[in-house]
């Protein structure tokens, strides 16, 4: 346990150094990743993931190559069930994402940051359990009840909190390196149904346009004094619920029209660029792969 703890210690020294180590570049490089790629802090909008995907670094990578790793980093998370494995894996798709890839820290730490909390919320009931009686290790007395919990209970907490973190890691770097367009492409290649493979598309692209018009409204509504108090915040809140279903009614039948207006034909069809796998690529993989093989035997 007190291993462990170590590890993510030197998880957190290692990310607070990256984060030193690019504040300055960040700052310097700011204003023209806004001018030219759109990349950085958009006030009113979601993440942007796909413009990180398609300004990172690691972009050239052979997309098959990426996605095929990323799963099978994700299937040895789950498989080996390794706390050692799980910081390991954590450190090096960081790594990747945020030194090779060249995504801003405080970026790749704001797209963790939605999976993290439904991971804290889903383990905290495995550590934390409510009792009429003294049970455990710990407990608390609350008036009618006693929560109370114990160091195995955290231990198996933590555990699955690396665990689940590490294979999250191995799919944001994935999706911050790769555009959403490769990942289809990718998926059409490994014989994937056509119909499953169009609605994956659809649908992600379409959360980010709803995510557009939700925060235009709420910019909108905050300029005009729309959460000044807690009665007006639910009303205003009221009328943008309502109001995006409207709109995203008609945002529906416009991108059809702009499908059809481009000859669609009931199958998407995107251009893609031959990347060819790299030798040195398939080396640095394999020898991940093995040490992680190595590291879960000997621990």
């Amino acid at each position: 346990m007190v291993k462990i703890i170590v590890l993510c210690a030197a998880f957190l020294m290692i990310a607070f150094f990256l984060k030193e180590r690019h504040e300055h570049s960040h700052a310097c490089c700011e204003e023209a990743h806004h001018s030219h790629h759109g990349i950085g802090h958009k006030h009113g909008e979601g993440f942007e993931i796909d413009s990180y995907a398609y300004n990172s670094k690691i972009k050239h990578w052979n997309s098959a190559f990426k996605v095929l790793f990323s799963i099978l980093i994700l299937i040895l998370c789950i498989a080996f069930d390794n706390p050692y494995v799980s910081v390991v894996v954590i450190i090096a798709m960081a790594y990747l994402t945020i030194v090779k890839g060249g995504i801003p820290v405080h970026a790749y730490l704001s797209v963790l940051s939605i999976p993290i909390v439904f991971i804290i919320l889903g383990t905290i009931t495995i550590g934390i359990d409510f009792s009429r009686r003294p049970m455990g290790q710990y407990n608390l007395y609350l008036g009618f009840f006693y929560v109370f919990t114990s160091q195995a209970k955290l231990k198996e907490m933590l555990f699955l909190v690396l665990k689940v973190f590490a294979a999250i890691s191995a799919l944001q770097m994935m999706a911050l390196s790769t555009p959403s367009s490769e990942i289809i492409y990718v998926l059409r290649k490994a014989h994937v149904p056509k119909i499953i493979v169009e609605l994956m598309d659809i649908i992600y692209r379409y959360i980010f346009i709803l995510m557009d018009a939700y925060t235009k409204m709420k910019n909108s509504a905050e300029s005009r004094l729309g959460y000044c108090d807690f009665k007006t915040s639910c009303n205003t809140f009221g009328g943008i619920v309502s109001n995006i279903l409207i709109v995203s009614m008609k945002k529906a039948e416009a991108y059809y029209d702009a499908m059809e207006a481009r000859c669609y034909d009931g199958e998407l069809i995107f251009w893609m660029e031959d990347k060819k796998v790299e030798t040195v690529h398939i080396a640095a993989a394999s020898s991940f792969v093995i040490s992680l093989f190595l590291l879960w035997g000997f621990t």
